[in-house]
């Protein structure tokens, strides 16, 4: 199978194919990460794509490979998401059964969408990996045909038809960075771009806590990782695939990591820059661009998708304005007296700071002129502006002491 795939002619086939179940997803120029990094900056917003991830692409091309036999039997896959919403939705299309194993700690969002796409959800394990046995399990005990979400060289061929539509957009294209988790969509974008120029670039990204394709290509095999942590759930992925992977180590120029710090302020840029909201596996290719050193080249990012829980953005957002100084905490020790704490509070207000949150502790010390603790959470316009309040509040005797910030 795999020699019939990842062909030029395949690649061509995929792309008409695809058209039939996907959205146009056309290059966004981004002026703001250009401006920041030095070169010609464009985003493919997958995360605008039908399920709201590429993955539709590799599910649909698949399913129009299988035969009217395999595909009533029954389809099942493991996801983390995507993945499955593009599988319940092809399945959908094909008018066949569709059983997803989802790990536990999949985002509400992309169950809700795979239940609502007409698919059965059996939530199981904690990472995919750990679905993925599962699902294989019921695929033997009900002869179900299993589409593997990424170690799948038909699956890949679909996803490569990104890369198709970048070039014929942007055919002077230098750099093509892609998200990798288990490593399909990379395999199908880098296969692509080496057949239709192979003088572009294209650079793997995975999460610094899951970096099992950086591990593997530096072993020379394909390597499990013992574990993996990171906030960028798609791409939690423990082993990236095996007949994939000869792909990856002939046609990706290079594999980088990103820590989970810069994913949280890649997604304030993003919703501030361009009113989008990118899950945090999508913003791997944006939040690695600053390590690219080449200057005055034309890079596009693949947003891979867009499928975010929206307890998880609130969080991401909170910590975002911590990391920019535009929350923060600070400690000071007051006298046990009434009066006090408008005094703090008209200190504070003088310096436009906005209190969040005030935690008043009388039992801290013994020493009645510095008996109560208070913990102050406030608002600010960034670095100088917070560091305005606290001189303010040294002039005024107290000692601030900055604390960790729990919101």
């Amino acid at each position: 199978m795999s020699d019939k795939m990842l062909t030029l002619e395949k690649f061509e086939e995929a792309s008409e194919k695809v058209k039939e179940a996907t959205l146009p997803t056309d290059l966004v120029y981004s002026e703001y990460f250009s401006g920041q990094t030095g070169n010609k900056v464009y985003l493919k917003p997958e995360n605008m794509q039908f399920t709201g991830a590429y993955k539709v692409r590799g599910a649909y091309y698949k399913m129009s490979t299988l035969t009217e036999e395999e595909r009533q039997k029954g389809i099942i896959t493991a996801s983390a998401g995507n993945h499955a919403q593009g599988v319940a939705y092809a399945a959908k299309k094909y008018g066949a059964k569709a059983v997803i194993v989802m790990p536990t700690t999949t985002p509400l969002i992309k169950v809700n969408r795979t239940k609502g796409y007409g698919a059965e959800v059996v939530l199981y394990g904690n990472v995919y990996d750990e679905a993925c046995e599962k699902a294989l399990e019921l695929a033997k005990e009900h002869s179900y045909t299993f589409i593997h979400p990424f170690d799948d060289p038909a699956v890949a061929t679909g996803q490569g038809s990104i890369a198709m539509e970048i070039v014929k957009e942007l055919p002077l294209v230098d750099y093509i960075l892609v998200p990798v988790g288990g490593g399909g969509l990379a395999t199908g974008v880098s296969t692509l771009a080496k057949l239709l120029n192979p003088k572009i670039k294209v650079i793997g990204v995975e999460p610094a806590g899951a970096n099992c394709l950086q591990v593997s290509l530096k072993n020379g095999k394909v390597t499990t990782l013992p574990s993996v942590n990171t906030i960028a759930d798609g791409t939690a992925v423990k082993t990236p695939g095996s007949n994939i992977f000869p792909y990856l180590q002939k046609n990706l120029d290079d594999v980088i990591t990103v820590d989970d710090e810069d994913l949280v302020v890649t997604f304030l840029d993003m919703v501030e820059n361009h009113k989008m909201i990118v899950e945090n596996s999508g913003l791997l290719t944006v939040a690695a661009l600053k390590q690219i050193k080449d200057k005055g080249k034309k890079m596009v990012c693949i947003l891979s998708g867009g499928n975010m829980d929206v307890i998880t953005m609130s969080s991401v957002v909170q910590q975002g304005l911590i990391m920019r100084e535009r929350i923060f905490t600070v400690s000071v020790l007051l006298p046990d007296r009434p009066g006090e704490l408008s005094r703090v509070a008209g200190v504070i207000a003088k310096e436009s700071g906005n209190v969040i949150k005030l935690e008043h502790n009388q039992f801290i010390s013994i020493n009645r002129n510095a008996a109560v603790e208070l913990r102050i959470t406030l608002e600010a316009f960034g670095h100088e502006h917070k560091q305005q309040i606290i001189d303010a509040l040294e002039k005024n005797g107290y000692s601030p002491k900055l604390v960790r910030t729990n919101i």
